[in-house]
């Protein structure tokens, strides 16, 4: 039994799961998921007497900054302005040279989480290569850049994709570096705009948006092709995981939703199996068991970056019983069936994945299940505080992305997570965090053209880079998706495809990249490579000019 300090945090880190996950963009980023965990692994910690996490690295070398930014770029409505939080790095600069600058899109999470990438990540990397300055720029809304005081329809109805643009175009034309008395504004110097998942699309957005500002963009992992149901996200995940692990969840997905179809005493002893007893809703519970599947994006080839948390998953659900017997046995074979209760029997496959479910994640939610993961309460969805962060990207979801994640459209399909998650669940929040003001409604699906008329698959330009994981399951919704036209891998458009890779693997470095696994250190010279040619060629257009 949890003493009542520990039954206290329980409670605080369930309902920071409910907010940050279960309520957050399941189609989405993953952000809401990732704090959620991280939430969850202090909580086991905690309930194990293990001790707390380090704090955080400081990175003193890089002060906060602020520029003033317009609230409305475009009818200035209402004369308001904000700050944008941004740091800047100077250590390979040469003064007189004329830049680069390189900077990074801070996406729809704090700057402060990017600093990383000034130090030894894709920033560092080529500013010391170029002689450049790096700039790490935080989104509006996100981080400490909070240009409203509350998260209101009304209030959020300037974060949306052209006014994050013009922020960050109005920021490289006006910008003034403090200790650096040289002018390195856009278009007099090289300005080359990195980003990765969405910030990777905003990337490549900017580049088609503000060419005279923007001399050169690297995507990485950029989606920039938006969709309202993204059921390929999952089926990434179920072909590029191992075999037995996918097989088993397929397996199992299939049994649980026709035990909830058929309903009664085994469906409830079901859900009791994941330590969900009372979960009301069956979409519900399916999204508790998709939670951990979305752990695969959380890979990273460096330790520091990334988790094994889904390699532990597919460790722990197909441990097989000590018979070799029952181990070589098919799935549904009589003999590898355990005894859930009187009224439920399993294979043993099923039996690990609702304990570890059980063990892992829902057992800090014993006593609040419905409280932790129910979806249906509307009233969960009304607070409207700065605190209410997970709002952010779930606004910019339901107005403008989408990326609902479903099942496949076949039923007769191989899946990995339950039928009984629809775009209906997935979408219903939409309706009930954000009441219609008196300013803005929000639509009834994602204006996703406002996206996609930028180019989608097809979006190309001259010194635009498309860089993307092999095994990304956001590759669906980028160039390199399997339903975008080929195109070739060119110095001035390059398109490159890591192999193995996940998620933006480019944008995390090491100080010595020769220590770098061999794809990562190959993909970064060329980078280097490709980024070095283009400003040859600024240099000598503005020599003849």
């Amino acid at each position: 039994m949890l003493s009542p300090l520990l039954s206290a945090l329980s409670l605080a880190v369930v309902v920071a799961v409910r907010l940050a996950d279960a309520r957050s963009t399941i189609g989405g980023f993953r952000k809401g998921l990732g704090f959620c965990e991280a939430q969850l692994r202090k909580h086991n910690a905690a309930v194990k007497g293990a001790q707390e996490l380090p704090a955080r690295r400081q990175y003193d070398e890089f002060p906060e900054q602020w520029f003033e930014q317009p609230l409305d770029h475009f009818n200035n409505e209402t004369g308001d302005t904000f700050l944008q939080r941004y740091w800047f790095s100077k250590r390979h600069y040469t003064p007189g040279a004329g830049g680069p600058v390189i900077v990074l899109d801070g996406g729809e999470t704090s700057g402060e989480g990017r600093l990383p990438f000034l130090d030894t990540g894709i920033v560092e990397i080529l500013t010391r290569a170029t002689g450049g300055v790096g700039v790490i720029l935080e989104h509006r809304y996100y981080g400490e850049t909070q240009p409203v005081q509350n998260l209101t329809t009304d209030s959020l109805r300037f974060l949306n994709n052209d006014q994050s643009a013009a922020d960050s175009a109005y920021f490289m034309a006006n910008v003034k570096f403090d200790g650096i008395d040289e002018d390195l504004t856009a278009p007099g110097t090289p300005w080359i705009y990195y980003g990765g998942s969405y910030a990777g699309a905003r990337s490549a957005h900017m580049r088609i948006l503000y060419p005279d500002l923007v001399y050169g963009a690297i995507a990485s992992s950029g989606v920039t092709h938006a969709i309202i149901e993204d059921w390929e996200y999952m089926e990434t995940i179920r072909k590029a995981a191992p075999a037995n692990c996918s097989l088993g969840l397929e397996n199992s997905i299939q049994t649980i939703d026709s035990i909830l179809t058929k309903g009664g005493s085994a469906a409830d002893d079901l859900k009791a199996l994941f330590g969900l007893a009372g979960l009301e809703h069956n979409d519900d519970f399916g999204n508790v068991l998709r939670n951990l599947v979305f752990n695969w994006q959380s890979k990273c080839w460096n330790d520091e970056c990334g988790d094994d948390s889904f390699d532990q998953f597919c460790e722990a659900l197909t441990k097989a019983p000590n018979s070799s017997a029952v181990a070589d046995a098919a799935y549904g074979d009589p003999r590898r069936s355990v005894n859930v209760t009187d009224n439920l029997a399993v294979d043993y496959v099923l039996q690990n994945y609702g304990n570890y479910i059980n063990q892992t994640y829902a057992a800090g939610c014993a006593g609040h299940v419905e409280q932790c993961f129910g979806s249906y309460n509307d009233t969960d969805y009304q607070g409207t505080g700065l605190d209410q962060d997970w709002r952010l990207w779930q606004f910019q979801v339901c107005t403008q992305w989408g990326f609902f994640n479903v099942p496949p459209p076949d039923p007769d399909q191989p899946r990995i997570i339950s039928s009984f998650i629809s775009l209906e669940s997935e979408s219903k929040i939409c309706k009930q965090a954000y009441a219609p003001g008196e300013h803005f409604t929000v639509p009834s699906e994602p204006n996703i053209t406002a996206v996609n008329a930028l180019g989608g698959y097809d979006i190309a330009a001259d010194r635009l880079a498309i860089i993307d994981g092999e095994v990304d399951p956001w590759r669906p919704d980028t160039p390199h998706s399997l339903d975008a036209k080929p195109r070739d891998d060119t110095t001035i458009r390059p398109f490159k495809l890591i192999p193995g890779a996940v998620h933006h693997y480019d944008e995390y470095g090491l100080a010595d990249i020769s220590q770098e696994p061999p794809e990562i250190q190959q993909i970064h010279e060329e980078m280097i490579t490709f980024v070095t040619e283009w400003l040859k060629e600024w240099n000598q257009t503005k020599s003849t000019s």
